[in-house]
């Protein structure tokens, strides 16, 4: 009886578009040698082994039928299940204490501003760039060639966080277009030397309870 209704709950729903970031990350590959004590000092070199690729659609659409918004937990036969801090530092190997950072709400300009600052590309870029992704958003297969660019250059402070923000759009922030990261982010990378100390384990699990609460709305694909 359980099995039928959880067939014809999904047999309703839209269906189901998977994606995965995994080659992606692989495809940049471990940080170049100028940049690896920066990426190492922000505690998130461990991502970049630790994507997963997936093709199991009914996998995927059981965990989210059995998603529960109020209780931030999947009801399972055996139970109530959850994602915990403790997860995230043992599966994610991230810190779960430390400091909180607030990202706010981007403007344009703002967005604009800290593309400029923090990756050094020209205004005109910058405005072209987030203007092609209608909002505060760049795309991931932009910052490749970013970090390519970058590498070339020699800017590596700018590479570095190019290759970051690249890494967290893949894996800690992914979102829905799976194309795209929120330029807020790189608000967390503004100084390298202080992103270590960041509770990064802390900021997944909300990001992940907030996504799951939008994945089992029933039109969600």
């Amino acid at each position: 009886m359980n099995c039928l209704f959880l067939y014809t709950l999904i047999q309703e729903r839209p269906e189901f578009k998977l994606s995965s970031h995994g080659r992606k990350v692989q495809k940049l590959g471990r940080p170049v040698l100028d940049i690896k004590g920066l990426v190492a000092g922000t505690g998130l070199s461990p991502l970049i082994a630790c994507s997963v690729d997936t093709s199991d659609q009914g996998l995927i659409s059981s965990f989210v039928e059995r998603w529960h918004r109020e209780t931030s937990s999947f009801h399972l036969p055996v139970g109530e299940v959850t994602i915990t801090l403790d997860d995230m530092a043992s599966l994610l190997h991230l810190p779960i204490i430390g400091k909180f950072h607030s990202f706010q709400p981007l403007h344009v300009n703002e967005t604009v501003l800290m593309l400029v600052d923090l990756l050094l590309i020209s205004p005109e870029a910058a405005r072209a760039k987030t203007g092609h992704c209608y909002g505060p958003y760049i795309r991931l297969s932009w910052l490749q060639d970013m970090y390519q660019r970058g590498c070339q250059a020699g800017h590596w402070t700018a590479v570095a966080r190019a290759y970051l923000l690249h890494l967290l759009g893949c894996t800690l922030f992914s979102n829905k277009s799976a194309t795209h990261v929120h330029v807020v982010f790189l608000d967390a990378l503004l100084d390298l030397s202080q992103s270590g100390r960041y509770a990064w384990g802390a900021a997944t699990l909300v990001h992940v309870y907030n996504h799951l609460n939008d994945a089992c709305i029933s039109t969600s694909r």
